[in-house]
């Protein structure tokens, strides 16, 4: 199959350092690869790969000195793509939905992984005027603020099996990993720290759109013997971070769309702390891979039961559950979904290609079936 793959800018592919969506961009891309799949990749140029590679920066932005417009990137980006869009037999586009108006008037079969938080202003009516373009979600919890958008399926994250191991001795502090902003709980997890007694380290970005938070909200709880502020850490660092804690600690006050360190502690025999928030309920076995709680007082709690809790029973369920195989082969069957329904769809085209909406409800009310609420399922 000749697919493509689309990544946003912001960061390379993988990531340096921070950054959710490259990563499993790069998973999945290898991956791919590996099964044989010709694949081009477009992203920044400093992204490592064995697909073809196509970039509209040398760079990615997050981390480039220089002022560079993200928006004349990516629409460079884009132009890159549809000048080759008759190479490919599907593309895969992780750029949230800057895409559509052109997927729409080129006969092209693609898809797009949804992998932001959907309950923002502005979206139900972008999403209601583009429903006729295909998506996929990270997780079901994801799906509840636009329930009845083209959702093709979901598929939860994997990565490779090798890229973490277990370690199966208990750490002696509790980690942090993530960003620094109100919803991902620093706050709550250094009082989560301060109250258990035990030592938290914090490997955290700061966006500039946080930068006032940090200084004014969460530097101040720095200042204390307990905890440590790492900063920024490679996924080399994240190894032996997350494997030698005692315990992960999400306490998240948002609706997390999938929460990949999750599944990265997972990976490591390490058990998660998380609050009852977005998708935590479908990555957490509660009691086998991390505790679901609805609080500080009850993360205390839970921190005190790890003494019995069985780490490699914990990475068992990584590697049934949350491997890029498996992340790989459910995209694969969507891919083949999208392009039959791509050919069919063609039969229904109006002018410039744009499927006629009465006609696709027809063809969509005959061959969908419902799931979870009437979500569209092919």
């Amino acid at each position: 199959m000749r697919v493509a793959q689309v990544a946003p800018l912001y960061e390379s592919v993988p990531p340096r350092c921070y950054g959710g969506t490259e990563r499993v961009v790069s998973w999945l891309t290898e991956e791919l690869v590996e099964q044989g799949h010709e694949v081009v990749l477009f992203a920044s140029g400093d992204s490592l790969t064995k697909a073809k590679l196509i970039s509209p920066c040398s760079r990615a932005l997050r981390l480039n000195p220089e002022r560079v417009d993200p928006l004349a990137c990516s629409i460079l980006q884009l132009e890159q793509l549809f000048r080759r869009i008759d190479s490919f037999d599907v593309v895969h586009f992780h750029i949230d939905n800057l895409h559509f108006p052109l997927c729409r008037r080129h006969r092209v079969a693609h898809v797009t992984t949804l992998h932001g938080r959907l309950d923002l202003l502005g979206l139900t009516a972008l999403y209601h005027e583009f429903n006729d373009m295909p998506v996929v979600s990270i997780s079901q919890a994801q799906i509840s603020p636009l329930p009845a958008i083209n959702w093709y399926g979901t598929v939860h994250h994997g990565l490779p099996l090798e890229k973490y191991r277990l370690s199966k001795q208990r750490g002696t502090y509790l980690a942090f990993l993530g960003r620094i902003c109100p919803e991902k709980g620093v706050a709550r997890a250094i009082e989560i720290a301060k109250r258990f007694a035990m030592p938290l380290k914090i490997a955290a970005k700061v966006d500039e759109t946080d930068r006032r938070y940090m200084e004014m909200e969460i530097r101040p709880l720095l200042n204390h013997p307990l905890v440590e502020f790492i900063g920024e850490i490679s996924d080399e660092d994240k190894v032996g971070f997350l494997g030698n804690a005692y315990a992960l600690v999400s306490p998240i006050d948002w609706p997390e769309p999938f929460g990949l360190v999750m599944i990265e502690a997972m990976a490591c025999g390490t058990p998660t702390v998380a609050f009852r928030r977005g998708s935590v309920p479908e990555v957490i076995d509660d009691r086998i891979t991390g505790y679901i709680v609805e609080n500080v007082e009850e993360a205390v709690q839970a921190l005190q039961r790890i003494e019995q809790f069985d780490r490699a029973r914990c990475r068992h369920v990584f590697e049934a559950r949350f491997s890029s195989k498996r992340m790989a082969k459910d995209y694969v069957q969507i891919y083949e979904r999208v392009i039959s329904d791509h050919a069919t769809n063609q039969s229904v085209s109006g002018k410039n290609g744009i499927a006629d909406p009465e006609k696709l409800a027809i063809r969509n009310g005959a061959n969908c079936r419902p799931l979870n609420g009437g979500i569209p399922v092919r």
